[in-house]
């Protein structure tokens, strides 16, 4: 074992303590599986990273996701996170304003602006609508009846999610899920805000599959979430999402579709800097 350079960075928000934070390794050569599976147990975090030499001519590093129970292909805030932790060691990407993440799903762009971090959002892996038999499963761990649900839908982008409209966010706001009966279903809800408020939409993400009742803000989701509803009419190319408000804290998850390609941002702070025994 030995000392590493590690950052605990929280992500979408530029308020410290009020995103979802993602525990980042870097220096992360020759550590094992079982003990990067093991690291991520201890931290207890939604994510941690685990930042490496990129193996693609193209890429800037490769990065490593697990959560409490298990490796990911792709997450969002995690992929935001590490490229802040990496950029904020001195690191420079090949490209200026560019950097490219290797990770389980090939090549994630993101770009710089200003301040603020996006990625473009990996293609979906699984789409269309569910059936018959998941879409009940999901109204029932949601507690809520079948015409409350206006569509449900696979958007698979790396995690397997069930993407879910509700009428309006505080419907969204009131869930109170039976996660048991969510069994190995990763499920995120999306419902409308009014005009009163700075978000547009209010999102939550239940993984109890991975030990993750609830996740407090979660890039991956919404992208695909964007995905979904954006070439749907259901959302506009650019609007703001609100998360983790019924865990208090205040994510804002920015998303813009230029051209093909649709951007998830959000700002980035460091809360902690050191080193981890590894």
């Amino acid at each position: 074992m030995e000392l590493r350079r590690f950052a605990q960075v929280d992500v979408f928000t530029a308020t410290p303590y009020r995103g979802n934070p993602v525990a980042v390794v870097l220096d992360a050569v020759g550590i094992a599986d079982q003990d990067m599976a093991g690291f991520a147990r201890w931290t207890n975090l939604s994510e941690t990273t685990f930042v490496l030499p990129p193996t693609h001519p193209d890429a800037d590093y490769r990065l490593r996701i697990f959560t409490p129970g298990g490796e990911l292909p792709f997450a969002g805030h995690p992929t935001l996170g590490s490229a802040h932790a990496w950029l904020g060691t001195g690191a420079t990407p090949r490209a200026p304003g560019t950097v490219v993440q290797e990770c389980g799903v090939g090549l994630v762009r993101l770009r710089q602006d200003g301040g603020r971090l996006a990625f473009a959002a990996p293609p979906l892996r699984r789409s269309g609508p569910v059936s018959p038999e998941i879409r009940a499963q999901v109204a029932r761990a949601l507690r809520l009846p079948d015409d409350a649900i206006g569509a449900c839908a696979h958007v698979d982008n790396g995690p397997a999610w069930i993407g879910v409209v509700l009428g309006d966010a505080r419907t969204v706001l009131e869930l109170d899920p039976d996660l048991a009966a969510m069994g190995d279903l990763d499920v995120g809800v999306v419902g409308p805000h009014g005009d009163d408020h700075d978000a547009d939409v209010e999102v939550r993400a239940f993984v109890p599959r991975l030990g993750i009742p609830e996740d407090p803000v979660t890039g991956s989701l919404n992208a695909s979430l964007a995905q979904w509803l954006i070439p749907a009419g259901v959302l506009p190319t650019r609007y703001v999402a609100s998360q983790g408000t019924a865990l208090g804290r205040g994510g804002r998850v920015h998303v813009e579709q230029v051209g093909s390609d649709i951007w998830v941002g959000g700002d980035t702070v460091t809360c902690i800097i050191g080193t981890a025994l590894l």
